[in-house]
């Protein structure tokens, strides 16, 4: 239930720490895994005193138990041991803090954590995270690598000295974060965000040297492999030795034995690309000569042949047949202009004889009217009527006189 309280009824310091307190008074027990980070048995002291860190998230947690409590685990675990503990919530009210009272502390064995992690590959498979076909080609030849490592290490000595001697004009943008321990997740997680987020970054590299497996946990963390599987920039892991395998190689890009193996396949070797461009250069040379020897020897061969020795022969001895076929289409085409003349003075012949013309030269007249209807009966002409006779060499008026 709310409280109701104003600035002019407040309530003291006491009493909100009392309230507090009685609402984590009502908790109950719960199990809780993380990593110790910090472990104080204080000697002669009743309580052991411990901070607990989540694995993945820079969050922590004290943690105190009974001395006899910690004394049944205190051979089997030491800072940075991973553990279960069972414990209540407790509230101090007179520091206001809040810890955790252990009442039984169990150390998370080697087969539990590979257990877990094998679970956790298994779900992270079935999402397709593994899968061949999302992984991304590496550019040939990047212009700038993203290095997460740790600071000064031989991780970072090995893989820059190897990728410059390689191509000594690739350039770098390293993050140095934490490689192990509690704050090595969020570190690498955030590292990895920034270059990917870079657009001068053409490819990530993610490596460490070897360690023990507890050294290696964060490489396969969830949240690790998630963000590196968001990614848009390809990424290269190379953790440990060939032996190691953690999640994040499962998930990458590229997975690289070892960390001078990384640079190996991201840069190129500029000898080696040097004596393949030599060699490239060397075959084209040869495929060229060959194909203008093969070409020159075609043309000696046309060449000889006789049609080409002497191109004029096959025209000489097509000359007479040439003439030949020459002299008889004028003969024909002759024939038939012939045979057309003919046939057109016939046709102008019987054009000429039945054409009006010819009538009127036989004495022949065309009567008529001032109209110009040509007259066909005597009907058509009255006594006194005016006519224009037409005839063969011109025309004149007639008057129509009575008929007799």
């Amino acid at each position: 239930m709310a409280l109701k309280t104003s600035a002019e009824a407040p309530i003291p310091v006491h009493e909100v720490s009392r309230l507090i307190g009685g609402w984590i008074d009502r908790l109950g027990a719960v199990w809780v895994e993380g990593q110790i980070i910090q472990l104080s048995p204080r000697p002669g002291a009743g309580m052991a005193f411990i901070t607990l860190r989540d694995p993945s998230r820079d969050v922590s947690i004290s943690v105190t138990c009974y001395r006899q409590v910690f004394d049944r685990v205190k051979d089997v675990v030491a800072e940075g041991s991973r553990v279960v503990v069972h414990a209540k919530p407790v509230w101090f009210e007179r520091g206001g803090s809040l810890s955790l009272r252990a009442a039984e502390i169990r150390p998370v064995g080697m087969g539990e954590l590979l257990a877990r992690l094998e679970q956790l590959k298994k779900t992270l498979a079935t999402e397709g995270l593994f899968a061949q076909e999302r992984k991304r080609p590496l550019p040939f030849l990047p212009h700038r690598i993203g290095l997460v490592t740790g600071r000064a290490s031989d991780a970072e000595r090995d893989v820059l000295h190897t990728a410059r001697e390689r191509w000594p004009a690739v350039s770098f943008t390293v993050r140095h974060t934490a490689v192990q321990g509690v704050k090595a997740v969020p570190q690498v997680i955030e590292a990895v965000r920034e270059l990917d987020a870079d657009p001068d970054v053409d490819v990530i590299i993610v490596t460490r040297g070897g360690g023990s497996m507890e050294d290696l946990l964060p490489f396969s963390d969830e949240r690790l492999v998630r963000t590196v599987a968001a990614c848009t920039t390809p990424v290269v892991s190379a953790i440990g030795h060939e032996a190691d395998t953690p999640l994040l190689d499962l998930v990458a890009d590229l997975r690289s034995r070892t960390p001078t193996h990384a640079a190996k396949d991201t840069v190129p070797d500029v000898g080696e690309e040097r004596e393949r461009v030599r060699e490239l250069r060397a075959r084209a040379w040869r495929v060229v000569n060959g194909f203008l020897d093969r070409e020159e020897r075609g043309v000696t061969e046309a060449m000889s042949r006789p049609a080409m020795a002497d191109p004029y022969a096959m025209v000489e001895e097509r000359e007479e047949d040439v003439a030949f076929l020459a002299q008889r289409a004028r003969r024909t085409l002759g024939h038939r202009l012939d045979r057309a003349e003919d046939e057109l003075e016939h046709t102008r012949a019987r054009v000429v004889a039945l054409s009006p013309a010819a009538t009127l030269r036989r004495g022949y007249a065309v009567l008529q009217r001032e109209d110009g209807h040509v007259v066909r009966s005597a009907e058509e002409a009255p006594e006194g009527a005016g006519l224009r006779a037409r005839v063969a060499e011109g025309e004149f008026g007639v008057t129509v006189s009575p008929r007799a």
